[in-house]
């Protein structure tokens, strides 16, 4: 029922497709998502999950957990981060991996909707830390599909390793491309 209620949104009421579903072989990773300029984003992931099966965290600031809002984003498979505080976000979240036979956490490394000319890091350094790949998820609006990129493992080499990565996002556009991350 909740699966196809999900499509039926997902597909006939938005118009939506999905390219490239995620590689099912992959139980560990961390899922980089680009082009994040709405909120609609959000739905549309988690709309995904129970079409494709696919159990997966997502990070969002701590004030979002908060009562009565706190039990659906965590109902939704969210992780409160504490944006206030200066803690080693990037060892707590590989952390989440350890003695799981299956854990994926999705990451806007864009890290809000606004424009933004750098990424953050922490995806890559989070699976550099857990040990997993990096599948990237585009989200492109302009053709209303969702693509998911085979594994990607980093060599731990931030600067050497994005434009490899980046590469997958080629032609995607997010609903607000003036808000798109240029590469």
């Amino acid at each position: 029922m909740k699966k196809a209620l999900a499509k039926f949104l997902f597909q006939t009421v938005w118009g939506w497709s999905i390219d490239e579903p995620y590689p099912k072989e992959v139980k560990k990773s961390v899922i980089m998502v680009l082009h994040h300029t709405t909120n609609w984003d959000f739905p549309i992931g988690i709309f995904l999950r129970p079409i494709l099966d696919l159990d997966t965290h997502y990070t969002a600031k701590s004030s979002l957990f908060k009562f009565p809002l706190g039990i659906l984003m965590r109902w939704l498979g969210g992780v409160a981060v504490d944006r206030t505080k200066h803690t080693n976000f990037v060892d707590a979240v590989a952390a989440l991996y350890d003695d799981k036979v299956s854990f994926k956490i999705t990451v806007a490394p864009e890290g809000t909707r606004d424009k933004v000319d750098k990424l953050k890091s922490g995806f890559y350094y989070i699976a550099v830390k857990a040990n997993v790949p990096i599948v990237m998820c585009k989200f492109d609006w302009s053709k209303k599909n969702v693509g998911f990129s085979q594994p990607f493992s980093p060599t731990g080499d931030f600067d050497a390793d994005l434009p490899k990565i980046l590469t997958y996002f080629d032609g995607a556009k997010g609903k607000y491309p003036e808000n798109d991350f240029q590469y």
